[in-house]
């Protein structure tokens, strides 16, 4: 098992990663009914994109020997009625390195081909921006 999930009432949950025992609270939004006073599980989605994108381009660039530090993204999740669920997400990396085009293009395929990438449906619009700055 990965994880196990606790319903804590008033649309909250308690997650937590069975391996390190690191844990995660979510709230319903409050435009569906919740506080907002946490992640939602659909800002879970978006920001998981985001992490993994970095994740797998940090693996790489240590594979290449390239010092991948300062990096950060910027998350936007829209969200669309009828069925209510995640029709977009917008996500602009900033890495503040300095890199030959070639390498700049094996991080972004890397980034744009991780697993969470992958596994989320092919209608859901993606729009991400590598900011080499």
């Amino acid at each position: 098992m990965t994880s196990k999930v606790y319903y804590k009432g008033n649309l909250r949950t308690n997650c937590i990663h069975l391996k390190s025992g690191s844990e995660i609270i979510t709230d319903a939004p409050v435009d569906n009914s919740g506080k907002g006073e946490a992640f939602s599980p659909t800002d879970m989605v978006a920001t998981a994109l985001a992490s993994c994108m970095i994740t797998v381009m940090g693996i790489k660039a240590d594979q290449l020997g390239i010092s991948f530090t300062d990096v950060s993204a910027n998350v936007e999740k829209i969200m669309s009625t009828n069925p209510r669920r995640i029709s977009k997400i917008s996500i602009a990396i900033d890495l503040p390195i300095k890199l030959s085009e070639k390498d700049k293009l094996i991080l972004e395929k890397v980034g744009s081909t991780c697993p969470v990438h992958n596994s989320l449906d092919p209608k859901l619009i993606r729009e991400i921006k590598y900011n080499w700055i």
